[in-house]
């Protein structure tokens, strides 16, 4: 594999997260009157499009060859899972809340980098990520007392999605970019289509549900005049959201660009306000200053790094 690019990789993940998080904010807007699953296959369809236009008018070829055909599938399923229980969280969970228990996911990605891609993690690295997964502790904020479990939907997602980013990182030296991506929105499409037949038509949802068991199970299309806007919208952001994840994950090191992730909370407070009447609690803030300092020292060390290693001089990590 190429050596790691992580300025590259952090630049591309803070892209990345601004599309998502505006993406975020309309989901928790339109839930009410789409199904879950009608807003995947929207915005796989409407980003493929986008995406292999973009190739053909760059001219760029797409290998049909996978070099892990097995690895390749599961990453898709891990990723469709590991969404599918994030945007359900977002029905009954404030938008900073959810993001911030999302953010364990540094700490399942620093695992698998370190039994599956043999990547070394220095001290520094680990003392940063402990720092800033205390700072998603103290913005979630959590009361134990009244536990729900489906509070847990976010960190099953975050665990799903750290597997399916440390897949990409491994499968990059052989699967390039647009092969990945390739594969990536045909298999998620075809799983829209098996979930369409066997729910599309609303044959398993009840007027009794209540709002977020209707998201999941509600009749596909029912609304399209009022969400197809919202769809579309949804479509663009992935097509660009998708390709900075995946090419961030593919040149940089994991456990480095995971942490710049956290830069979605921030993002995700903006709309919670105007949209949702969400404010910020001090703690919230507090929990973000250390998010903050640990993505700040992070990048600094990999700048020091880089520099070091341009110059050929030894940097003990």
């Amino acid at each position: 594999m190429d050596a790691n690019n992580n300025s590259k990789g952090i630049l591309l993940i803070i892209t990345a997260m601004t599309f998502f998080a505006m993406q975020d904010a309309l989901i928790k807007f339109i839930f009410e009157k789409a199904a879950l699953y009608e807003i995947f296959f929207g915005r796989y369809f409407v980003a493929a499009i986008l995406l292999f236009g973009y190739i053909k008018f760059r001219k760029q070829k797409v290998s049909l060859k996978t070099y892990y055909p097995f690895l390749t599938i599961l990453r898709v399923i891990l990723h469709f899972i590991a969404f599918s229980a994030f945007f359900i969280s977002l029905t009954f969970m404030p938008l900073a809340t959810a993001n911030a228990l999302f953010f364990s996911s540094p700490f399942f990605v620093s695992i698998f980098a370190k039994l599956f891609l043999k990547e070394t993690i220095g001290i520094r690295r680990w003392s940063a990520i402990v720092f800033g997964f205390i700072g998603v502790f103290i913005v979630l904020n959590p009361n134990f007392s009244d536990f729900e479990y489906r509070s847990l939907l976010p960190v099953f997602c975050a665990f799903c999605y750290a597997a399916s980013m440390t897949i990409t990182k491994y499968t990059s030296d052989k699967d390039d970019v647009n092969t990945q991506l390739y594969y990536f929105y045909l298999i998620a499409i075809l799983l829209c289509i098996i979930l369409y037949i066997f729910m599309g038509s609303g044959q398993l949802n009840n007027p009794n549900f209540d709002p977020t068991i209707q998201f999941i199970f509600r009749e596909w299309f029912s609304n399209i005049e009022y969400t197809w806007k919202f769809i579309l919208f949804f479509g663009f952001a992935a097509s660009i959201a998708f390709v900075c994840i995946f090419s961030a994950y593919i040149v940089a090191s994991p456990s480095v660009v995971s942490l710049f992730e956290y830069s979605l909370i921030i993002m995700s407070m903006i709309p919670g306000y105007f949209l949702f009447n969400e404010v910020p609690t001090t703690r919230t803030f507090i929990g973000v200053a250390c998010i903050i300092a640990a993505g700040i020292y992070i990048y600094m060390r990999e700048r020091v790094r880089d520099q070091y290693i341009a110059t050929e001089t030894p940097v003990r990590r």
